[in-house]
């Protein structure tokens, strides 16, 4: 009987059989916090929350509830901006008691930190920043709780030297993640095979016989396919914004984003695709009313994810035009096909050198090994891929250049 390795509607059942999956699951992959520092991270956290809440601390006895927020929590850790060996982790403290007001929580929190055994601490506007030694770095984020609703409450904002624009900030974390989280299910197929290869590539073994189910053991890391393009999507802004000064596209907005457009099911480059759609089209129906994006917390509609970016209408075309020209680039790939050099040409302007030149290594290492082992790689239209013909499809493509550091302050055009 012959295999049936394709669905209904024409595409594989493995979800890396479609070649430009495979490769945007390798660059995935690479992206990813190895095992080894997904359980350190675990480990810090918890380390952070009890010293915080220590005896003779300034907040001990204060802290009513310490949890993860942002990509910790939603599992969508990645490594930050343009490098690929630093990892940005977020958690809050909530802090109980009398209201000091935003300076004085800041400061409160950064005398429990004093002396914390890192490399270097750092206060900011928002938050008090951990560094690491490995390039690990934890926000802890004070905030106070202002309504019945779980977690719903303020964050302080007190940048120091101005003191009239300090100000309680509204923000439901905690709700936002729930959010997203419910939406965005695990999929067993697409998360077994992708956890597997970060196992693997990690010399660790990944106790998974079945699909169907995974021992406690080994944790899932990485959990759908909206996720994972939601890293793919952090990826490519962090490299457009590698060598600008200010701010960037927050990453919860492109998360809120994400969760809105999540469809279990697709595959990789499909929701990718959908996701930068999803961002672009939202700022070009702002930019039609003469407005700036707003992205409201699904949640907690009085906290709006970008209160802090985009500042002007060159900002935030400048972003929706590099999202536009990846999805563009995708769809290109898939509808005219490229030849796997200058495929990995584009991708580098897309997601950065070393982690594409590693991902298109280890793609045609496994290709090579499949076929060894006769274990053929096949395309989306049912063809024979292999390493001694280098192309997606065969033909040629017109991939719209990005040119991804010709900006300045938060994205503006030199």
């Amino acid at each position: 009987m012959a295999l049936n390795i394709f669905r209904s509607d024409g595409r594989p059942q493995d979800p890396f059989g479609d070649p430009l999956d495979a490769i945007l699951a390798e660059i995935a992959v690479n992206l990813q916090l190895p095992p080894s520092l997904h359980a350190k991270a675990v480990e810090r956290y918890e380390a952070v929350c009890r010293y915080i809440d220590r005896q003779d601390s300034p907040l001990e006895g204060r802290v009513s509830s310490f949890y993860p927020q942002g990509s910790m929590a939603i599992d969508a850790t990645i490594s930050t901006r343009g490098t690929d060996d630093e990892y940005d982790l977020d958690a809050v403290a909530e802090i109980a008691g009398g209201d000091e007001g935003p300076e004085m929580l800041l400061d409160l929190l950064e005398d429990a930190l004093k002396d914390y055994p890192v490399s270097r601490i750092e206060r900011k506007t928002r938050c008090i920043t951990l560094y690491y030694a490995d390039g690990m770095h934890l926000d802890v984020t004070p905030a106070r709780r202002r309504a019945l609703k779980e977690k719903e409450g303020v964050i302080a904002h007190a940048k120091q030297g101005r003191s009239s624009e300090h100000r309680y900030v509204p923000m439901n974390a905690y709700g936002f993640c729930a959010w997203y989280n419910d939406r965005t299910p695990i999929e067993e197929r697409f998360a077994i095979a992708l956890n597997r290869q970060l196992y693997v590539k990690h010399g660790f073994i990944f106790e998974a016989a079945e699909v169907e189910e995974v021992p406690d053991q080994t944790p899932l890391i990485v959990k759908s396919v909206t996720t994972v393009a939601l890293q793919l999507i952090k990826r490519h802004r962090n490299i457009l914004y590698a060598d600008a000064a200010g701010r960037m596209p927050p990453s919860v907005m492109l998360s809120c984003h994400a969760g809105h457009a999540a469809i279990p099911g697709m595959g990789l480059a499909d929701m990718v695709m959908r996701q930068a759609r999803w961002t672009a089209r939202a700022i070009d129906q702002a930019a039609r009313q003469n407005k700036l994006l707003e992205v409201p917390n699904p949640e907690f509609q009085d906290e709006y994810f970008t209160d802090r970016w985009p500042e002007n209408q060159s900002q935030q075309q400048h972003y929706a035009r590099a999202l536009i020209t990846l999805a563009d680039g995708l769809r290109a790939v898939r509808e005219q096909g490229l030849q796997l050099e200058d495929l990995q040409v584009w991708l580098r302007e897309q997601f950065g050198q070393r982690v594409v030149s590693r991902s298109v290594e280890a793609y045609n290492k496994r290709l090579g090994q499949q076929v060894q082992a006769l274990q053929h790689g096949y395309t989306r239209t049912g063809g024979l891929f292999t390493p001694s013909a280098p192309a997606i499809i065969t033909g040629a493509s017109a991939l719209a250049p990005v040119a991804a550091r010709a900006h300045t302050n938060m994205g503006e055009q030199r």
